[in-house]
């Protein structure tokens, strides 16, 4: 063996390495895409103690109403949208399928769903503050209907990319224990 400032080994020109054991390609899709998801999963954490904090500052009244607007009905189910993001933690170190296909369909319910309804439910507070300019809740001095939708559009795209990644993740696990059983 040559070191780093050393020698080259004799008989060896360098282009010896094709013998050389590789990580199958799956292994390697599989620890790029659990870093993906655990990105993701980051950030619906940092959303959610921030959706998670305006509702615990609203309902313990810490501040003024005028300052932190009340929460509107869909930010209460959607802070179950934890439930599925611990699924996934729990399932990507030992690459459990069962709590990943869970956490999958989970994220449907607790997750879209919220979303989905808590853009109709703003949608008439949305239309009055582009028709008149007017907006009753705010958010530190933004319109409360402003900053949601824009957490909702955060929100979506993070949870769209949770559910693509899981799903190519599962795909990636299925091949690797399919290979298995085969050997």
């Amino acid at each position: 063996m040559a070191s780093r400032a050393g020698p080259r080994a004799a008989g060896t020109d360098g282009s010896d390495f094709q013998h050389r054991e590789k990580v199958a390609s799956h292994y390697q899709m599989s620890v790029a895409l659990k870093s993906e998801v655990r990105k993701l999963n980051i950030v619906h954490v940092l959303i959610w103690v921030l959706m998670a904090a305006q509702v615990i500052v609203s309902q313990l009244s810490l501040v003024s109403h005028k300052v932190v607007a009340s929460p509107y009905q869909w930010e209460y189910p959607y802070l179950l949208s934890m439930i599925p993001t611990v699924f996934s933690f729990l399932a990507l170190p030992r690459n459990n399928i069962s709590y990943l296909v869970i956490s999958m369909i989970s994220s449907g319910l607790f997750c879209v769903a919220p979303l989905i309804y808590g853009s109709m439910e703003m949608f008439p507070v949305a239309h009055q503050l582009y028709r008149h300019g007017k907006s009753y809740r705010f958010i530190f001095g933004f319109s409360a209907v402003t900053v949601m939708y824009l957490v909702i559009v955060i929100a979506v795209q993070v949870h769209g990319w949770q559910i693509y990644y899981s799903k190519k993740l599962l795909d990636q696990w299925f091949t690797s224990t399919q290979e298995k059983k085969k050997k």
